[in-house]
């Protein structure tokens, strides 16, 4: 019997953030793979040991986690307002399946490094020193990102002494502008779908709950934490080691999809594990972080908690930190009550492993319907490896 070889396809293993994932260049793709279908699906999911019904992606790149089980493939724009096309790819863990419908905030902060060590970005455009401005493109989302990327001898710079909750070693700090990050109406409505502020949701067999809507970095729901019954101070052991809790969060971010508009019945989030996520808010209460790390009630405006495919994520996803900075700008949401209300540009709010800060700016316009701009983050980014992925030649 003979057996398919192992061919090798050049990429790079990257942290972004709080999350890791496999980096290509569109061009370095088998020529099947560089256009979205069933082939490119096949491969990245062989890539990171996807389906793995274990649930520990051993024979692949994946961590076994949602902030591990991640892919990215850039090409450079063709058009002249940004220099490299961002197309983000969420690998589940158990099943074969590829979600395009969402962008990854955190590895966002690796898009600019890869870009500028792979020649996507004009030379004229790097500095000797300084900062480096990469304009990028996010196709999934269809939206503009800047990144600011220190330079150090014409080199991009990854060490420095910027701390990451949830990330344990310093390095240089990326600082991210999501532009215009609200939806424009084309998936799911306007930045509040529903059109208001704070809805209420209905949850056959588990509840109605109040909650607020949003499409700002990515589509999500947001909730009380005491109306689910938590502190808002826990940590992931309280809600992963609960099946009944994620298969309750599960329905709940069901319907909530549902009432967005970004599905037409509830089967369909099978398909759809990405987006929207769901996330529960509080006030301010003093608790220990995952790292041992004492987080103050007078350190943090709020408390936040999301899921992640299925899971309580160890920090906050970059995107969701986008809808959290977004919510708390606008009086009135959820997110901004439990922040004590009124009109900020900013908010620091506490998550499993720290707290994160995050800025955004809300108008309304004369119709009264609010518009953000901008929102504001610092991230981290390093190269783990870099070299090539073996995959078995019959894997597409």
């Amino acid at each position: 019997m003979s057996f398919a070889a192992q061919i090798k396809i050049p990429a790079t293993y990257m942290r972004g953030g709080t999350s890791k994932g496999v980096f290509f260049k569109l061009s370095d793709l088998p020529v099947e793979a560089q256009v979205a279908g069933e082939a490119r699906d096949k491969i990245l999911l062989r890539v990171i040991g996807s389906p793995d019904p274990y649930g520990k992606q051993i024979d692949g790149m994946g961590g076994a986690s949602s902030s591990t089980s991640k892919t990215v493939i850039l090409s450079k724009s063709d058009d002249p307002e940004h220099d490299v096309n961002y197309l983000f790819g969420q690998v589940a863990i158990d099943r074969a399946f590829v979600d395009w419908s969402g962008n990854c905030g955190n590895l966002t902060a690796a898009v600019g490094s890869f870009a500028i060590s792979n020649g996507l970005v004009d030379a004229d455009r790097i500095p000797q020193n300084g900062l480096c401005t990469v304009r990028i493109w996010q196709q999934n989302i269809q939206k503009t990102i800047i990144a600011h990327v220190p330079i150090t001898d014409g080199q991009v710079q990854e060490t420095g002494d910027f701390e990451l909750d949830g990330v344990t070693f310093p390095a240089a700090e990326v600082q991210i502008e999501f532009l215009d990050p609200a939806d424009d109406g084309e998936d799911g409505g306007a930045m509040f779908p529903t059109g208001n502020l704070v809805d209420t949701l209905q949850v056959p067999e588990i509840g109605t709950f109040e909650a607020t809507f949003i499409n700002a970095g990515i589509p999500t729901i947001f909730l009380n934490a005491d109306a689910l019954g938590y502190t808002g101070t826990e940590l992931q052991d309280a809600i992963n080691g609960d099946e009944q809790a994620l298969q309750r969060f599960e329905t709940i971010r069901a319907y909530g999809a549902v009432q967005m508009g970004l599905i037409q019945d509830i089967a369909q989030a099978a398909t759809r594990q990405h987006t929207p996520k769901i996330a529960f808010v509080s006030p301010p209460k003093s608790y220990i972080s995952s790292s041992g790390k004492t987080v103050n009630a007078d350190d943090v405006d709020l408390l936040v908690r999301a899921l992640s495919m299925g899971k309580l994520h160890h920090a906050m996803m970059g995107t969701a930190a986008v809808a959290i900075g977004t919510a708390a700008a606008i009086p009135g949401t959820l997110v901004n009550l439990a922040a004590g209300g009124g009109n900020r540009e900013a908010v620091r709010f506490g998550h499993p492993s720290g707290t994160l800060r995050v800025g955004a700016q809300a108008i309304q316009d004369e119709q009264g319907q609010w518009q953000v701009k901008k929102a504001i983050m610092s991230r981290s980014a390093r190269v783990l490896m870099e070299g090539w992925v073996r995959i078995p030649a019959d894997t597409f």
